[in-house]
């Protein structure tokens, strides 16, 4: 494992440093992309008879349960180092907003995205049962807070709706994860979930979960408060994390939820009333460069992963149709509630583009689908999860930040004229 860590590691730093030597783009697109591209360089050996290389990666990738090491390893770190930054009085000012697209649209868009997919993969030559339909659904319909939050802090959105989606995507990947046991639950017995039971199961995961990062949050609070060293301090945060996740999930809570809960609190009232400044700066150094470096690896493997899904040209019709069907639904699940509801949410003129356009996905959609029981279903919600993901990243990723800066533009136009509008108005009365 050692060895397979290092190669990880290694090739991780590498693309790294020809994304930021030669390319440029953001690290996660980049060493995405590059990883992709040297996986179809490898299958393209392998076709002309160079197969030493491909059987290489094929056996690192083997080795490595992506799964395990992103729900049971990565993502209690990564949502922590998220969610430490996050500005808990704005996040507060924008709680029914957050509430609304983190439980009700990732409801909708599971129940749009699963009953639509069952649907059109007949005409495009596959088929899937309807509860498998129902876990893709489940599983593609959270935004990655991974994915979101690392380009938001290049995109430049305006701080309103910045606030929203970072909110909502630190939020939606617990309702996720609980509607994603409940179908496959319901997959593995046989028989459908009631409401009631799926509304219980979601309070005692989603609501437990809080509950316990709040405990913890402010137990480690306490201890970072009662002493004043920054080696120490440092390393009660990261055992609150590891250990913290650790028990949640023997606890059958949602552990994502409460790390989300635990950095709002120690990135809140932790770094303002319970750090020195040399604290302050060490614990801030430590988790930007954690996050980094295993944002790095995560979106490496990703593009790795390429190379154990099997595409065909059946495949690939049916993912573009898949594409299309999960952009749509992330349209409506996001803009019925902010038509309905326009006086609540509040936001800038253009902000339905940015959070439909802005809702990606990424390693935790793929961890999900790769935990799937073996079988024809799970290579096919395998390959149409990648298809999203892959897209999501490079296609939605590198053009959120055009999107951003037209509304940014036309939100500002639309306050110019309005001032001058004041002003005019004004200047009559005077007259």
């Amino acid at each position: 494992m050692f060895d397979v860590a290092v190669s990880c590691l290694v090739l991780t730093a590498f693309l790294s440093y020809l994304n930021h030597r030669f390319i440029g783009l953001p690290t996660t697109i980049g060493v995405m992309g590059i990883a992709l591209l040297f996986s179809l360089a490898l299958f393209g050996l392998d076709i002309l008879g160079f197969s030493a290389l491909r059987d290489y990666e094929v056996s690192l990738l083997s080795s490595v349960d992506f799964s395990v090491l992103l729900m049971q390893g990565m993502l209690s770190l990564l949502l922590f180092a998220g969610a430490l930054h996050v500005d808990l009085s704005e996040l507060k000012s924008h709680k029914w907003q957050v509430g609304i697209l983190a439980i009700f649209g990732t409801l909708a868009s599971t129940a749009l995205v699963g009953f639509g997919l069952w649907a059109i993969l007949p005409y495009t030559g596959a088929a899937l049962p309807l509860s498998y339909c129902l876990i893709f659904g489940a599983l593609i319909s959270p935004t990655d807070p991974i994915a979101v939050m690392g380009i938001l802090k290049s995109a430049g959105a305006p701080k309103s709706l910045a606030i929203v989606i970072a909110g909502e995507s630190l939020f939606n990947d617990g309702v996720g994860v609980v509607l994603f046991s409940l179908m496959l639950a319901m997959v593995s017995s046989g028989e459908a979930p009631t409401v009631a039971h799926g509304a219980m199961l979601l309070l005692e995961e989603g609501g437990g979960g809080i509950a316990f990062g709040l405990a913890l949050g402010y137990l480690t609070y306490y201890m970072l408060k009662s002493i004043d060293s920054y080696q120490e301090e440092v390393l009660i945060t990261l055992a609150a994390v590891l250990g913290g996740y650790a028990l949640a999930s023997r606890l059958h809570v949602s552990g994502p939820l409460a790390m989300v809960v635990v950095g709002l609190i120690i990135g809140n009232h932790g770094r303002a009333l319970a750090m020195s400044d040399k604290t302050r700066q060490n614990v801030d150094m430590f988790w930007e460069l954690l996050d980094s470096i295993l944002n790095a690896v995560l979106f490496v493997l990703i593009g790795l992963e390429v190379i154990l899904i099997e595409f065909s040209t059946g495949l690939a019709l049916a993912a573009a149709a898949v594409i299309a069907l999960t952009l749509t639904a992330r349209l409506l699940s996001v803009g019925v509630p902010i038509s309905l509801m326009s006086r609540v949410f509040k936001l800038p003129q253009g902000a339905l583009r940015v959070l439909t356009w802005g809702g990606l996905r990424g390693g935790i959609s793929v961890a999900l689908a790769l935990s799937l029981p073996a079988g024809p279903e799970r290579d096919l919600v395998l390959t149409l999860t990648y298809a999203v993901v892959v897209f999501s990243i490079l296609v939605q990723g590198l053009s959120i930040g055009k999107v951003v800066r037209v509304v940014s533009t036309s939100d500002n136009l639309n306050l110019n004229q309005s001032q001058a509008s004041l002003l005019s108005h004004s200047s009559e009365r005077e007259f």
